[in-house]
């Protein structure tokens, strides 16, 4: 995991690059060499939760999603939004952090192009991803993890034909299973919806269920 930072709209975002170990040709500069990247599953942006309620990279599930992404063979970028970290700016009402996300996707096309690319996010960091993703031709899949459906607009994503996986608590307290079953029933095709048992919005307890999850769902997915 060389890359700490990458260019963001307001200035450098905070970030960490992680890759399955068989991708090998790594460069002095820290790049992977073109052409290295050819076995590569997907690449895949994670956003995390809320900034202002304590969301960063390192949120335990938006930790423990990205080592799943990579244990089934996939690049992973996680990254902080502006004023998280050491990331430059402040927030800006989710506007301004659907721009880093799709700077984190403008990063990894360059880095591995002609590679999968899937937008994936927990919770607020869900609305991002998904909203950016189903707008973006490039983004081939969508992953959301306890997408707060009542706070944000889902309409894009609910209408989008790209494939969608969603992974909810139980009992989840910001989005119950019921809003959830709802949004899924009407949402387009194809979709794929993961209930984990007794689980809450941050998946404590739960986190090797959520990777358990990603992998089942997605290590043998081909959009």
């Amino acid at each position: 995991m060389r890359v700490r930072e990458i260019p963001g709209p307001v200035g450098p975002l905070e970030v960490l690059l992680e890759e399955p170990p068989a991708i090998g040709g790594v460069n002095a500069d820290g790049l992977v060499e073109r052409g290295q990247a050819n076995g590569l599953h997907a690449a895949v942006v994670i956003a995390h939760p809320h900034p202002q309620r304590g969301g960063t990279m390192h949120t335990k599930a938006i930790f423990q999603s990205a080592k799943a992404f990579a244990r089934i063979g996939c690049a992973v970028l996680r990254f902080n939004f502006r004023g998280v970290g050491t990331s430059a700016g402040s927030f800006a009402d989710g506007i301004g952090e659907m721009d880093d996300f799709r700077a984190a996707l403008d990063f990894m096309q360059g880095r591995y192009p002609g590679v999968p690319l899937w937008a994936m996010g927990m919770s607020f960091g869900s609305w991002i991803a998904l909203a950016a993703g189903a707008g973006d031709p490039r983004v081939s899949t969508l992953v959301g993890l306890a997408p707060p459906l009542a706070r944000y607009d889902f309409e894009a994503v609910r209408v989008s034909g790209k494939p969608k996986f969603f992974i909810q608590g139980e009992r989840d307290e910001l989005c119950p299973l019921k809003e959830m079953q709802a949004f899924y029933a009407r949402a387009a095709d194809p979709k794929e919806l993961v209930v984990i048992d007794a689980a809450d919005h941050l998946f404590d307890g739960k986190l090797a269920e959520v990777a358990d999850a990603i992998e089942d769902l997605l290590g043998d997915w081909s959009a």
